[in-house]
């Protein structure tokens, strides 16, 4: 199967012993590994067994590349408690089972096929958004687990927190989660998935169990609504007055997404004289040093848009037009998805220019550590891999550039953000968006108006950035 990953010996002897915790399998029992690769986690327990001198329960695995089929059926041919079946556990009845325990395929939506797409979407609740294979995994594993079963599962972390698996919070927050263990980074060697062994028992809904990358326990509540965990599982920082960075910015936003920056970026010093007019100064995150507060101004973006993030009319580019409709770079541009909806030249996400050139702080989309970077002048167009937070006027900007960079703001950040390789952060605006802002700040920013803040609400927000009640 797609997305196979070889659990190591000590890893599995371990979620062994998590599965039969407090309650030794009798030997009517039946346990599954709903994806057993070539088999380390039925040889945990049978290895489980003979060490506790518990006799051998009934063991499935099931698997669908034939390949770790033929070795499995060498591996355990003549071996009564182990049956094998060749088939997709997604696409099977999956039957009833006192023990479950495996190691999903982790398979992003892009390493799907289209049919696969859609089949999944069809059958499964958690096949929402940009889900991960392993999340329907979760769903069709639970749907055989009889009542008072036990199920383990190690999978990447990102479960926990990320938009695409509230239907799977949802679904798991009406069993009992007896435990979240956040297993060391090098679980898997090289490759970085941060790790999480997921302990649940088919039980109304109680405490969990959680076991840090720390060390540090602790016994949380888990939301039942589909929101993250990643705050009940961490050290949320207590912040009053319900306020948000969202509450108090013009526009916080991914920068813009030309669909051929090899078209509409350029060097600045080696753009054609007759382009000028229509270029801007841009910035990626690479360019973005760490430890540098300077916006690096070496390239520009060619923007056919007004001012306003109207597109212009093919008549009125001029100069940027002929530049276009040269062949090599108009077949680029047509070459792109969104000219299905689009006209053949516009970007592949509308610039929101008008919000967007106004002096703003920047900061990378994925950082080692927290760092935010000023447009003072507010001329410079950010790329997609670079964010922007648009604050109402220059004293908000000082202000909550001071709190962005503050070591709690840092904490709050590293607490909520998603990690991605070699413990960097992902810096996603959705996230910013919810960042609460303490009284100091907030009486900070108030000095700086003459009439009173007003009371935020859900409903004065504009696509989840601008509050229009906030005075100029």
């Amino acid at each position: 199967m797609k997305g196979f990953v070889p659990t190591p010996p000590e890893t599995v002897d371990g979620m062994v012993e998590l599965l039969f915790r407090g309650r030794p399998p009798g030997p009517d029992d039946r346990v599954l590994d709903p994806g057993c690769g070539t088999g380390a986690f039925i040889d945990g327990i049978l290895r489980w067994c003979a060490k506790h001198g518990r006799p051998l329960l009934r063991i499935t695995g099931v698997e669908s590349d034939p390949r770790h089929v033929d070795v499995l059926r060498r591996r355990f041919d003549g071996d009564r408690a182990v049956e094998i079946v060749p088939a997709d556990f997604l696409l099977s009845e999956p039957g009833t089972y006192d023990f479950i325990i495996g190691n999903p395929p982790y398979v992003a939506i892009t390493g799907l096929s289209e049919d696969e797409k859609q089949q999944y979407r069809a059958r499964f609740v958690t096949a929402r958004g940009r889900f991960d294979l392993y999340m329907l995994f979760f769903e069709q594993a639970l749907a055989g687990l009889a009542p008072g079963g036990r199920l383990v599962f190690i999978t990447p972390e990102k479960y926990l927190y990320v938009d695409s698996a509230g239907p799977l919070r949802r679904l798991l927050a009406q069993y009992r989660v007896e435990a979240i263990d956040l297993v060391p980074e090098d679980t898997f060697g090289e490759l970085v998935t941060y790790p999480t062994i997921t302990s649940v028992r088919n039980a109304p809904p109680g405490t969990t169990r959680v076991s840090r990358r720390d060390g540090s326990p602790a016994e949380v509540d888990l939301p039942q609504d589909g929101s993250s965990w990643l705050p009940a599982l961490g050290r949320p920082i207590a912040q009053a007055g319900g306020v948000t960075l969202a509450d108090v910015c013009e526009r916080l936003s991914c920068g813009v997404a030309t669909g051929a920056d090899q078209v509409f970026v350029h060097a600045a010093d080696r753009l054609p004289v007759e382009l000028r007019p229509f270029a801007r100064p841009t910035v990626a995150g690479r360019e973005l040093v760490p430890g540098s507060t300077t916006i690096p101004r070496r390239n520009v973006m060619l923007l056919p848009y007004d001012a306003k993030g109207r597109l212009l009319a093919e008549d009125d580019l001029g100069a940027l037009g002929r530049y276009l409709t040269q062949d090599e770079i108009r077949g680029r541009l047509l070459s792109r998805t969104c000219v299905r909806r689009k006209p053949w030249y516009a970007f592949h996400e509308t610039p929101m220019l008008q919000d967007m050139l106004r002096p703003k702080i920047l900061f990378k989309d994925i950082s080692a550590t927290p760092q935010f970077w000023v447009d003072w002048t507010g001329d410079i167009v950010p790329r997609h891999s670079v964010y922007y937070l648009v604050p109402p006027d220059l004293h908000a900007l000082r202000v909550l550039l001071r709190h962005l960079e503050s070591p709690a703001a840092h904490e709050w950040l590293r607490e909520n953000c998603q990690r991605a390789a070699n413990g960097y952060l992902r810096l996603q605006s959705r996230v910013l968006q919810r960042m609460p802002l303490p009284d100091p700040v907030l009486s900070e920013l108030k000095a700086g108006h003459p009439t009173p803040w007003p009371a935020v609400s859900p409903r004065h927000k504009k696509r989840g950035a601008l509050v229009e009640a906030i005075p100029r």
